[in-house]
């Protein structure tokens, strides 16, 4: 039996077509919530993080943590989980994670014209107060959906599908007619080879999450940065080390210790790709450190230069200059760590502190002062800082104390998991 994906521009008749084509078909439907929701039973990340994925805006800490290229790469595992049912209809963006070696599945695009969608959205139970900016602004999560996993710019590329349907010219039960007419063709059947790329796909998924799992520090590094690339046909595992590793015989090595132990690979082998430097040094992720460093302070020579000293400690900082900026990246990207300034301009560190801990207790802070009294102490201890340092500080006492944050970050998701 095929399977069927189906994406769309919205406002383009999808809540009308989706459900019919299931209830015409007897499909299962699958939309992009139940595969989040077990994209975050695999990894661990919650949902609301794992949906950013599908967001053109990207997180200003991702470069340091990769959680948006995390996040794919365990919808890619849950994908590959459930389409190995039969008789499927996947609906939304996680359509796009199947490669299209799988033959058997019958690519769907619902599209229309500009004005089409405009009058849809207006004619929504809760219309949007500026329809335009919201299809707009879906359109470019799309886009830039779409060029993230398949490197297509255009979402709407006809090459990217099999049927590509102009709801504003054709409607809901002609394009449900057309969509079942196509699913019957014998080049849907699935055959040996359709079967056998299915199950290169889960194995290759099977593999990503693995090495992930294994919790190998440089294997798991590479893997979330897009620094290791993972093909495999017929069985065969190839892993292609791109960039940022030292002691590239015993990485290779482990690699190939690490995905011999996983089920169904037949063999595998490494290989270094065109951007490959040996001679790059990769920051040592021993999971002793916080992933996402949050520095807030208005002297920005300081600040920066404080971000330099620690990232010569393997830990990358992103940085705000006054308390409104850092509640909104805070909002947005969720820092592990908050390196925060008392005296700023505007919103000061104790507005902040108090802000974040009524909002986002989760983030541990850490006051660095150069003008904070014994009363400004005890404030922000009551308010839930993690600690309260002065300037001038000794990086490695900072050093150290960020690292006991994280280590009560670490123990409270233990035991939230627990």
């Amino acid at each position: 039996m095929s399977v069927i994906t189906v994406c769309n521009a919205i406002h383009c008749n999808e809540e009308l077509i989706v459900p019919q084509l299931a209830t015409k078909t007897g499909y299962r439907l699958v939309h992009d919530g139940e595969i989040v929701n077990l994209a975050e039973k695999l990894s661990g990340i919650s949902s609301d993080r794992i949906s950013r994925a599908f967001s053109a805006k990207t997180s200003l800490l991702n470069p340091l943590t990769h959680e948006k290229e995390r996040s794919i790469a365990y919808l890619r595992v849950a994908v590959s989980e459930i389409v190995a049912e039969d008789g499927l209809i996947i609906h939304g963006f996680c359509s796009h994670l199947i490669p299209p070696t799988i033959s058997h599945i019958l690519r769907v695009c619902l599209v229309a014209d500009m004005t089409h969608r405009i009058k849809r959205a207006h004619s929504m139970p809760k219309p949007d107060k500026d329809p335009s900016k919201a299809i707009h602004r879906s359109d470019e999560d799309m886009a830039a959906w779409t060029m993230q996993v398949l490197n297509k710019p255009d979402p709407w590329d006809q090459a990217i599908y099999d049927i590509l349907l102009p709801t504003d010219k054709v409607g809901v039960e002609e394009s449900v007619q057309l969509i079942v007419r196509n699913l019957h063709s014998e080049v849907l059947t699935p055959t040996e080879a359709s079967l056998t790329a299915l199950a290169d796909f889960r194995l290759q998924a099977k593999v990503q999450l693995g090495l992930a799992l294994e919790g190998h520090v440089q294997a798991a590094l590479a893997l979330e940065g897009h620094e290791l690339s993972v093909k495999v046909k017929n069985g065969a595992v190839s892993l292609t080390i791109e960039k940022n590793v030292l002691m590239l015989g015993r990485l290779e090595q482990e690699l190939k210790d690490i995905v011999n132990k996983i089920e169904g690979v037949k063999q595998v082998s490494t290989e270094v790709g065109k951007n490959f430097h040996q001679a790059d040094i990769i920051r040592k992720l021993h999971f002793q450190t916080p992933a996402r460093v949050l520095l807030v302070d208005d002297e920005r020579e300081f600040v920066q230069t404080l971000s330099e000293r620690l990232l010569l400690r393997d830990m990358g900082s992103t940085i705000a200059y006054d308390g409104e900026s850092a509640l909104q990246m805070a909002s947005e990207d969720e820092p592990d760590v908050m390196i925060l300034d008392l005296k700023m301009p505007g919103i000061d560190g104790i507005e902040v502190l108090r802000r974040i801990k009524a909002t986002q207790p989760e983030i541990e802070v850490i006051i660095l002062t150069g003008h904070g009294s014994e009363a400004d102490r005890e404030t922000c201890m009551q308010l839930g800082a993690f600690a309260y340092l002065h300037k001038p500080v000794d990086i490695d006492v900072l050093s150290e104390t960020m690292k006991k944050a994280n280590e009560k970050i670490m123990e409270r998701r233990q035991q939230k998991d627990a």
